[in-house]
């Protein structure tokens, strides 16, 4: 009876797991904004280098990307793509099987074709003001037209006619052209369009507290650059050379290495397959997939329509009710088997388990990142992202951050870290060995965040944590490591989002 109803459970959990897998194959990565985020805040930069020339203002090997054709190019590989996902959803839209979960689908996709265009009429004004500035007022007055045909009365495509006005021979100035700017652009985009109009409407003052603006803004965005660059490079840096050096030991000494340690020792597990199929099944599939979106309709909660601040909570609130869930049903399935044998989920507070995660973390930045640009080749820019990242990236109010912060930073490292490295790597070790049961893990809990594209950064990511907690026996380490990589990523999604990113 016990198998019968786990296996209608994971039944009935696969479904929405599967279908969700699915549907990240036709969803963008939240990588091409990161990218329209990071051009932005180089423009930023090169817009101060008037009183002093860019290549002192910037690292040599910064200034690759900092020309204006490669920002040019960066924003019309990101117009491709979206034109590309555009179809695609079209296509999708209108179901020829009007069930109500197609209905439904249908209704999301369409919101998601609405989000879209308007994405499209945002990179058509930006590319605009990137080709005007270069002089090639035809190419810029055409992507100008493109977003006034797709809806003459919006507000950006009236800011679209003030920027044709401004580039037209004879330029000209509308009324409510300053209103329609400062409103519809910013950064550098919006600094670039009142520059020429002030230049036009003669107004010195203006354009004096406009140019002392633009050097605080390019200021600023070079010490982001810095931030976003010297960092992930320092650390990478030091993981590149601390995996050199553990491989050159273990090369060496052989069993005595700090990597062969407890290399080949396997938990000692009393409980078999099935407590291991219970615990995933309900604790991890049930609970996300049936349970509490079943729960959150019953009582009518829902993120759509939601400010940033609220929609945070909402992430917040979800992750808490399934790691308390999740944590609820490990707990009962292995309470039998008290005492459990030594070395299952130990945390202690060491210097040694603060090394592990550190230097786990600094390794695991260059093979992330390297596997990650690989990854990026194969999914051309779609396969889905976590919804956390597109949140963050527009989270400029301090509450959301740090909302976010206790969720991806704290709550996320606890909860999966106990899970994947505290509970499912070791039961794997009764079947397979210790590094098979690292490989294993690793990929469930990359293929657990729902999102194709993201699978192999994340298993490469899990892995590192698998070797991490196998070596140090001390799930504090893999926390740490794990607090340590979120907190990377929600840093730079701030300094990004900070920048301008294409949906603020």
């Amino acid at each position: 009876m016990k198998r019968a109803l786990l296996t209608v459970i994971t039944l009935l959990s696969l479904v929405p797991f599967v279908l969700s897998l699915v549907h990240s194959l036709g969803e963008l990565q939240v990588q091409p904004e990161l990218e329209l985020a990071q051009t932005n805040l180089v423009l930023e930069a090169m817009a101060g280098s008037a009183e002093s020339s860019l290549e002192q203002r910037l690292p040599s090997w910064m200034l690759t990307e900092t020309s204006y054709p490669s920002a040019l190019a960066q924003y019309e590989k990101s117009l491709t793509e979206l034109q590309a996902y555009h179809r695609q959803l079209a296509a999708l839209a209108n179901p020829s099987d009007p069930t109500p979960t197609n209905v439904a689908q249908a209704q999301q996709r369409q919101k998601s074709l609405q989000q879209n265009e308007k994405n499209q009429q945002s990179i058509h004004l930006r590319l605009g003001l990137l080709e005007a500035v270069q002089g090639r007022r035809d190419s810029a007055q055409d992507h100008w037209q493109a977003v006034i045909t797709q809806d003459p009365s919006s507000p950006i495509a009236q800011t679209a006619q003030v920027l044709q006005q401004l580039w037209s021979n004879p330029p000209q100035v509308v009324s409510q052209a300053e209103t329609l700017l400062t409103s519809q652009l910013s950064g550098w985009f919006q600094r670039q369009a009142l520059q020429r109009l002030y230049g036009l409407e003669q107004q010195p003052a203006k354009q004096q507290a406009l140019a002392q603006q633009t050097q605080a803004a390019a200021r600023q965005a070079l010490l982001k650059l810095a931030l976003l660059s010297a960092l992930p490079l320092a650390g990478g840096l030091l993981g590149v050379l601390l995996a050199l050096g553990l491989l050159v030991q273990w090369f060496l000494k052989k069993d005595q290495a700090i990597l062969a340690h407890n290399a080949h020792q396997a938990w000692e597990t009393p409980w078999d397959w099935q407590i291991i199929w219970q615990v995933l099944a309900v604790g991890f599939l049930f609970l996300g997939q049936v349970a509490l979106p079943l729960g959150f309709s019953f009582l009518h909660l829902n993120s759509q329509g939601l400010g940033l601040r609220e929609k945070a909570l909402f992430v917040l609130a979800s992750y808490l009710a399934l790691a308390l869930g999740g944590l609820a049903v490990l707990y009962f399935s292995l309470r039998p088997y008290q005492p459990w044998p030594a070395d299952w989920f130990t945390v202690q507070c060491s210097g040694r388990a603060l090394f592990w995660g550190l230097g786990g973390y600094c390794v695991a930045l260059p093979l992330v990142v390297l596997v990650s640009l690989l990854n990026q080749q194969i999914w051309q820019g779609q396969g889905g992202s976590n919804p956390l990242l597109t949140l963050a990236l527009q989270a400029q109010d301090k509450w959301a951050l740090a909302i976010f912060f206790v969720t991806a930073s704290i709550l996320a490292p606890i909860f999966e870290e106990i899970m994947f490295r505290g509970f499912l790597l070791p039961s794997l070790t009764r079947y397979i060995s210790v590094s098979g049961a690292i490989v294993v893990s690793s990929f469930v809990f990359a293929i657990a965040h729902l999102n194709l594209s993201e699978v192999l950064p994340l298993a490469v990511l899990g892995a590192i944590l698998g070797l991490v907690y196998s070596r140090s026996r001390n799930l504090l380490a893999s926390i740490t490591l794990h607090s340590l990589w979120n907190s990377g990523t929600l840093l730079s999604l701030f300094i990004l989002g900070s920048g301008g990113s294409l949906s603020s």
